[in-house]
């Protein structure tokens, strides 16, 4: 049987699509290492189907309702009045650059082209898809216009890996065995959201083999995967319109939010790297900036901001060896509490009475770097800016507004919202010494509604108002660190990982709270944009105290900072903390570059990341069990096994002088003997 094929190659893997044989569609023939295509497909099938059609039983790459009417379609259209929702198109012609495959389909009826865009990405296993419509002849209605579909084939039952939680946990690893059924995963906020990540790996079973994706959407998102008969499980991914429907206008283009697809054949570990590799190559040149220790002032003062304390704090800070002072929220006119001030973005005067400038100029005379804490799409009922401009929230003319957090939202679709926006972070960033700037996003859209706008994408516009301030913030102020923040990790994915420099994934810096929240990120994220402090503060789920090397050791595994009130603490405290501050300064370019490995999980006795960079291995060991002084068992320490060394290596502790054989380390691991008094080490190996 003779059919037009396509074969895209990243670093270590295959990608091959196909003309279905069965009619006008893409369908996957092959899809994990390289040379996998070369054979039968293994998602082919019988092609006798009983009250289904050949495309809904077909591992599809894309399909309309219409062709697809039973099993889950794509995308849905229909004219304008909501007749003739269906579609039915030809294959129209396929373009192939490097790296790259468009496949276009045309439906003549509804004047609607769509074209399946494939691009793989230099120096990673991740291939990129999005979907691109265009219609030439009259206005359309999209209720669903996934990016794209992926077919995984399994022999047995699925097991599906995702991340789950809410503010102050999120990032749980969870999994779910899926026989047959669907299962769905989303967000309705305007953002990724707190209860779910928008990623998702999937394994035939107990096998090493992983297949991944992850949705580059700020916005409103799912992704449902269906275990459908015959074996196999069909992912579909894509954003949700927030009003029901997209419009698509005469003549317009509208593209989908891209999804990333990746492969492993070493498990969710080494899936892991392959997303660490990819968002190294999100950040280009900025990855070689080196992330700096920052302190953070909020959990010593909150909203009480004033010169003198905080310099206080700052010098302290410089101390212990922090490189970056951080003042959070509080710093603005009118805000004393929760309750006012956002939107009025000028320093307050009675907080700093020599002026906003020479409080910057002492801290920077400290030997530190600045940065801020914004709030920038929130406007509090009682600023200036709302009085001023009250129609630039969301609202719904003849209903009540309702407060989340005493704050409303921005419509940041509007372009004099953006433009103010700009605005307000030019000045900022123009007129003092700010290198670093804390993006916040602290409540979701509610009454989602723009008063004599007729038919609009908010959701899309929200979303491109966004990218567009942060494009401007790159551009205009390349040498300024950003961070991502939405009450923790409520706002996550690559569009946002590729404009800023770190993100902040939960408001719960508590010891073990934290470890199971940075478990869960470091299988989707990478190091080098995980930011992490060191705080005083108690655990929220998980009360067991640690000691401040776990607290030190547990933050290094990717940017550390410093969130506690160092005022409190004592002399030896400080000094320990230089101490810890001064070895991840020898370490950090090997955490944020190397090739990261995620040893045990939290749930064991030990645990820890295995960093590698040429000829060094650092080792982040912690202790999540009994801290009675008691051995794992009777004269006998705990271990961890490392992974990826040679085998006839060896390998010398830096600290110790103790040498290891890579086989021993392979095979037994390292040893710890844990107690009240030493409850996390960190160990960097040498390749002798």
């Amino acid at each position: 049987m003779t059919y037009q094929r396509w074969t895209l190659r990243t670093e270590n893997t295959s990608y091959t699509v196909r003309l279905s044989p069965d009619g006008p569609w893409a369908e996957l023939d092959a899809w994990g290492p390289l040379g996998v295509e070369d054979g039968p497909s293994a998602l082919d099938w019988s092609r006798r189907t009983h009250f289904i059609t050949p495309a809904d039983a077909a591992p599809a790459e894309y399909l309309p309702y219409g062709l697809r009417p039973f099993t889950g379609s794509e995308l849905v259209v229909s004219r304008p009045d909501g007749e003739d929702r269906g579609m039915w198109w030809e294959f129209v012609g396929a373009e192939t650059d490097e790296g790259a495959l468009r496949l276009a389909f045309h439906d003549e009826l509804l004047g609607l082209r769509t074209v399946l865009h494939y691009e793989t990405v230099p120096g990673t296993d991740v291939i990129l898809r999005w979907t691109e419509f265009t219609t030439a002849a009259q206005e359309l209605r999209l209720e669903r216009l996934d990016s794209a579909a992926v077919n995984i084939p399994v022999t047995g039952v699925a097991r599906l890996t995702y991340l789950t939680g809410q503010w102050s946990q999120e990032f749980q690893r969870t999994q779910l065995d899926l026989p047959r059924g669907t299962f769905s995963i989303g967000s309705l906020q305007g953002v990724p959201g707190h209860a779910y990540a928008p990623w998702l790996a999937v394994q035939d079973g107990e096998a090493p083999a992983v297949y991944g994706i992850a949705l580059a959407s700020p916005g409103n998102w799912h992704i449902t995967a269906e275990a459908e008969p015959g074996g196999a499980v069909r992912v579909r991914a894509g954003r949700v319109p927030h009003e029901g429907a997209v419009i698509l206008a005469h003549g317009e283009i509208l593209a989908t939010p891209q999804l990333a697809c990746a492969f492993s054949p070493e498990g969710l570990d080494g899936l892991s790297r392959v997303w660490h590799r990819y968002e190294r190559h999100l950040s280009g040149e900025r990855l070689h900036r080196p992330r700096k220790v920052l302190y953070n002032s909020w959990e010593a003062t909150g909203f009480d901001v004033d010169a003198a304390a905080q310099l206080e704090l700052a010098k302290t800070a410089a101390d212990i060896g922090a490189e970056l002072f951080v003042v959070d929220d509080g710093w603005f006119t009118g805000r004393g509490d929760d309750t006012g001030g956002l939107g009025d973005w000028w320093p307050d005067p009675a907080a700093f009475p020599q002026g906003f400038d020479q409080f910057i100029a002492d801290v920077r005379a400290l030997g530190l770097d600045f940065g801020l804490w914004i709030e920038p799409e929130a406007v509090s009922p009682g600023s200036r800016l709302y009085a001023e401009h009250p129609e630039w929230v969301y609202r719904i003319e003849g209903r009540p507004g309702r407060l989340v957090r005493n704050e409303l939202l921005l419509d940041l679709g509007r372009t004099d919202v953006q433009d103010f926006v700009i605005g307000t972070l030019d000045r900022l960033l123009g007129t003092y010494a700010i290198s670093y700037l804390k993006w916040d996003m602290n409540r979701p859209p509610t009454e989602r509604g723009r008063p004599g706008a007729g038919r609009v994408d908010l959701d899309a516009e929200h979303v491109a108002g966004y990218l567009r301030v942060l494009d401007h913030l790159r551009s205009a102020h390349p040498d300024v660190t950003v961070e991502g923040c939405a009450g923790g990790g409520g706002r996550i994915e690559h569009t946002t990982i590729a404009r800023t420099d770190v993100v902040w994934p939960s408001d719960n810096t508590a010891p073990l709270d934290r470890l199971n929240v940075q478990y869960g990120f470091l299988h989707a994220h990478a190091p080098h944009v995980m930011s992490s402090w060191v705080t005083d503060a108690p655990g929220i789920f998980d009360p067991r105290p640690r000691s401040l090397a776990f607290r030190f050791v547990n933050a290094m595994c990717g940017v550390l900072g410093v969130g506690a009130d160092l005022r409190a603490w004592t002399p030896d405290q400080r000094a320990e903390a230089a101490r810890w501050i001064g070895r991840y300064k020898e370490v950090r370019d090997v955490i944020h570059h190397g090739e990261a490995r995620l040893l045990g999980t939290p749930e064991e006795p030990s645990c820890g990341v295995q960093f590698d960079a040429g000829d060094r291995t650092v080792v982040a060991a912690l202790s999540t069990g009994r801290l009675d002084g008691a051995p794992l068992l009777p004269g006998r320490a705990d271990r961890l096994r490392l992974r990826g060394l040679e085998p006839a290596a060896r390998y010398r502790d830096t600290a110790t002088g103790t040498s290891y054989g890579g086989a021993h380390l392979l095979h037994y691991g390292l040893p710890f003997a844990w107690s009240r008094d030493h409850d996390a080490d960190l160990v960097v190996l040498v390749r002798e």
